[in-house]
């Protein structure tokens, strides 16, 4: 059967900051199919069961869950499916989905189907920045030369 491959989903759209909490999750749905087999009408589904994330820096976790979208958040706010980068750069983001299988012949009750299928996803390339914070205690009508009052376009 032609499984569909999950879809990777980040928030913001494949950016993060270092040392902040990069929010992904995974798009996935239960997939059904329906074959004739032996003169049989069989129906298949493929249940996704587990998500194994590469971050391209190295680390890897695997949930039993998609995560899903969250309401606007900061980048110090973790999430169940989060990954915190410490490195700035663009990273590979792989995810892999596992799917365990059930059929049912003419109608009948769902059989388990032996072993899972394993199906990879596009990646995509997350970009990881850095900040820099600057505590000004300056206003710019006594000092025009204070961090944050030259405009790059006045040099």
């Amino acid at each position: 059967m032609p499984l569909v491959a999950s879809s990777i989903v980040s928030q913001p759209k494949n950016f993060s900051l270092r040392n902040g909490h990069a929010h992904m999750y995974a798009e996935s749905e239960l997939q059904n199919f329906n074959i004739t087999l032996f003169d049989q009408d069989v129906r298949v589904r493929a249940i996704p069961v587990s998500y194994l994330w590469t971050y391209g820096d190295g680390a890897s976790r695997t949930f039993p869950f998609p995560g899903g979208p969250v309401a606007e958040r900061g980048f110090d706010e973790p999430t169940s499916t989060s990954h915190v980068y410490q490195d700035t750069g663009d990273f590979r983001v792989g995810l892999t989905t596992r799917f365990r299988g059930e059929y049912s012949t003419e109608g009948g009750p769902w059989t388990p189907i032996p072993g899972v299928a394993n199906v990879p996803s596009e990646q995509v390339t997350m970009s990881v920045w850095r900040t820099k914070k600057i505590l000004v205690a300056e206003n710019c009508t006594n000092d025009p030369h204070a961090p944050g009052c030259a405009s790059l376009f006045d040099k």
